[in-house]
Order: C-alpha cells, then sequence, then structure tokens
C-alpha cells in the first residue's frame, strides 16, 4: 500500500495547506492515540519542537488529539529531535513526537515519530495510522481523557546525555569552537554541552524569534559558519539544522567538512582503538572515495536508499553501528538510537583529541570524487525508464567509468525531475558522461 501523507521522513508540508492544518493535527494525534492504545491503556507520548512560530498551534492541536484518545502527553518545548528520541527511551513513555521540518524554511512544519525505544517507526506503523484517520474517531469521555503536563528537565537531562557520549578522560580544553544551531531547537542546548565539556565556545544562530530558522544559518547554510570560525580564530565551528540532527564542520583553515568525511573519521576511530567495525552503511548518494578508503581497511561498505531511516534499517539489519548521509545525518548506534547532531560532532572532536591529529590527517587517504549532478525536467506523462537509448548509454558510460567511477539515476521524490549523477576520479569524465546521460532523457 502506499501512504497518502507520510513521506521518508513522517509528515511534512507548507504551514496553512493541508496536512499542516491544525484540524488535520487535531485528527492525527487522535488517530496515534487509538493505535497507541491498542498494546497499553493508558499510554504516555513525548511532544517536542523545534522554534517555528507554527510549532505552537500545532502543538496544541496534537495535545487535543492525544487527550481525546485517552493519551496523557508530556511537553518539552523546544528540544532537538534525537533529545526527543532520548527522552521518550530514557523515561519509558510509549511514543515520541517531534514537530519540526528539519533544515526547510519556517514556513514548513511537520511531524516526526519515534517508538518506545527511541527508534524511527516503520512503515508499517505508518499506514496503520493512515487507516485509522480515514475512520470516525472515537472520542472516549471524560472520565478517560488524557492528561497534560510540561516536562521542566527536558534541556538539563538531554546536556548530560550528550556530554556522556564522549570520553572522560578526554576533554574540550584549549579549543575554541563556534556553534551554529541554525536559530533552531539547540540554540539553548549546544552551547553548553560544548562548554561543560571545557571548550571556548563562540554562538551565532542562537537567536530564534519563530521566523529565522535556517535563514542563512545553520548545516544548509555553513558559509555563515565558515566566516565565524576565521573572524573569531577558532579550531573549529560546528553547524546543526534546525532540528539538530545533521551535522556540518569546519577546521580552523576554513575548511567543510560533510558526513561522507565524518563518517570515515568515526570508523577509522574506532579501528585505532582496537574495536571491531565489520561494516559501514551509507546511501547511493555517498561519494566513492569514502567506499575505496574504507574497503581498503577491510571494512565492508553497503549503501542504503537516500535517507537516514533507510541507512538505520540496514544497520539494524546487520548489527553494525555506524553509517550516514553526506548531508551530515550520522549514526553512532552505540551512543545513541539514531542521527544526533551534536554527539556526531563529539564523537569526531574526540577522534582528533585521542589520536592527537587534525582532520586533513585523519582524512589522508580520503580524496572525494567529483560528482555531477544533472536534473533532467520530464515532460508530462515521460516515461523515463522507457526513454530510448537510455539502457545502451548508461551500459556505455559504465563501461567506461569502470572501478573509478559510477551512476545513479533516480527519480525526484517532490518534482518531475529525474536526477542524474556521475561520479568519477576524473572531473571532465565525469561532466561529459552525466551530459550524454541527461541528454538521452531529453531527447
Amino acid at each position: 500500500m502506499s501512504r497518502t501523507y507520510f513521506g521518508t521522513d513522517g509528515i511534512r508540508g507548507t504551514v496553512g495547506v493541508s496536512p499542516i492544518t491544525p484540524d488535520f493535527m487535531l485528527r492525527l494525534g487522535h488517530a496515534v492515540g487509538r493505535v497507541l492504545k491498542r498494546s497499553d491503556a493508558k499510554p504516555t507520548a513525548l511532544i517536542g519542537k523545534d522554534t517555528r512560530i507554527s510549532g505552537y498551534m500545532i502543538e496544541s492541536a496534537l495535545e487535543a488529539g492525544f487527550a481525546s484518545a485517552g493519551v496523557d502527553v508530556l511537553l518539552t518545548g523546544p528540544l532537538p529531535t534525537p533529545g526527543v528520541a532520548y527522552l521518550t527511551r530514557a523515561l519509558r513513555l510509549n511514543l515520541g513526537v517531534v514537530i519540526s521540518a528539519s533544515h526547510n524554511p519556517f514556513g514548513d512544519n511537520g511531524i516526526k515519530f519515534f517508538s518506545a525505544r527511541g527508534e524511527k517507526l516503520p512503515d508499517a506503523w505508518e499506514l496503520d495510522v493512515e487507516g485509522v484517520l480515514a475512520q470516525e474517531p472515537n472520542w472516549v469521555d471524560s472520565a478517560q481523557l488524557g492528561k497534560a503536563r510540561r516536562l521542566d528537565d527536558a534541556r538539563g537531562r538531554y546536556i548530560e546525555f550528550c556530554k556522556n557520549t564522549f570520553s572522560s578522560d578526554l576533554s574540550l580544553k584549549g579549543l575554541k569552537i563556534v556553534v551554529d544551531a541554525a536559530h533552531g531547537a539547540a540554540y539553548h542546548v549546544a552551547p553548553d554541552v560544548f562548554h561543560e565539556l571545557g571548550a571556548e565556545v563562540v554562538c551565532i544562530g542562537c537567536k530564534p524569534d519563530g521566523l529565522n530558522i535556517n535563514a542563512g544559518f545553520g548545516a544548509t547554510s555553513p558559509a555563515a559558519l565558515v566566516q565565524a570560525v576565521r573572524e573569531h580564530h577558532a579550531d573549529y565551528g560546528v553547524a546543526l539544522d534546525g532540528d539538530a540532527d545533521r551535522l556540518q564542520l569546519v577546521d580552523g583553515d576554513g575548511r567543510l567538512y560533510n558526513g561522507d568525511e565524518l563518517l570515515h573519521v568515526m570508523v577509522t576511530d574506532r579501528i585505532a582503538q582496537g574495536q571491531s567495525v565489520p561494516g559501514a552503511v551509507g546511501t547511493l548518494m555517498t561519494n566513492m572515495a569514502v567506499e575505496v578508503a574504507l574497503k581498503s581497511r577491510g571494512v565492508e561498505f553497503v549503501r542504503a536508499k537516500v535517507g537516514d531511516r533507510y541507512v538505520l534499517e540496514e544497520l539494524s539489519a546487520r548489527g553494525w553501528l555506524l553509517g550516514g548521509e553526506g548531508s551530515g545525518h550520522l549514526l553512532a548506534l552505540d551512543k545513541h538510537t539514531t542521527g544526533d547532531g551534536i554527539v556526531s560532532a563529539l564523537q569526531v572532536l574526540q577522534a582528533i583529541a585521542r589520536r592527537g591529529q587534525s582532520l586533513p590527517r585523519l582524512l589522508a587517504d580520503v580524496t572525494l570524487f567529483p560528482q555531477v549532478l544533472v536534473n533532467v525536467r520530464l515532460r508530462p506523462g515521460q516515461d523515463w525508464k522507457a526513454s530510448p537509448g537510455l539502457a545502451d548509454t548508461q551500459a556505455a558510460v559504465t563501461r567506461e567509468l569502470g572501478d573509478a567511477g559510477r551512476v545513479l539515476i533516480r527519480p525526484s521524490g517532490t518534482e518531475p525531475l529525474v536526477r542524474v549523477m556521475v561520479e568519477a576520479r576524473d572531473a571532465l569524465l565525469a561532466q561529459s558522461c552525466a551530459e550524454r546521460l541527461a541528454d538521452t532523457l531529453r531527447a
């Protein structure tokens, strides 16, 4: 069955346009509550949010929906997505709910759910919720209504959790770190984590007003971080996105490191400590240079579909611990059940401190392959897979690239586009191959 409301990362859209409306959110809370009550007569859900002004409206509607189904609610206020996942598990609650559209602008918002174990829920659960949404509501009577209360120490609990993922025999003393919270959910969390571990912290993107989340700051706009690191002569810069599950990192030279490179640092640090790392998981978009470098160290590398939930599914199926995406969603399952930008930054900084080497030195055997991405707009009704000559052109390009490159052709999930990506050691070869494939699709 296909899903009507849920996408690859919960439900997301423009505020005021279905389904991001208060009436739908009330129905959603009610439907999710009915699903929860199948396994627990009196469940409790935790609701956290980022700093968007629309979070107030959605939070109230969800709270009412849960109460109408007989579900109790704990409210955290602004808190990073991984903080909600942690507290749901730590407090033995039934469900974690995050009101956020992650790296999107403030005019969007969305909902993500976490299980009692602090993990993203499977497609089957989402389909179950959609099935109940299609039914008439079943309001409970007054004696069975759920209650709501604030969890006043949510921020402090999560700060301590993050600090405890950093080795107790190391510190960040002597380092100046710029922290960019994207005016998002980590604005009052991330600076304290790094400061309490010993760093001198410079804050940018830490003054949310409800309208400025991700606007010119954060992991999706790292130029502000690069500039601040240079201006303050900092050693490192850490940029998070609006809900703080994504990371970009900058060194003192202003050099930006993406998630692919940071995943490599995390894996090789575990190996340097004598830990067994049988494999790591990336995505279809992970740079081939990382795959080559890890395989040279005897680490199997597997590619999942794009999306951190699919990386997590692959890790869980194989019993591995480390994975991530180039966008900065990184997973260290021995530290947390979900991607966490703060925890990921601490893992990288821990590797630097423990091994006494700079990031360029830790990445000496990784030179990223050039990637060329061409978007081809589809004509109405066009079946791109049946494009004449596509199979032959793709086969020819694949032969030409050999072991030093690869091709990925995939449709956009949101627009009538096909994305053609070619990766090769030689940039000119990657460009020419990508254009040949794109021309075939346009014909």
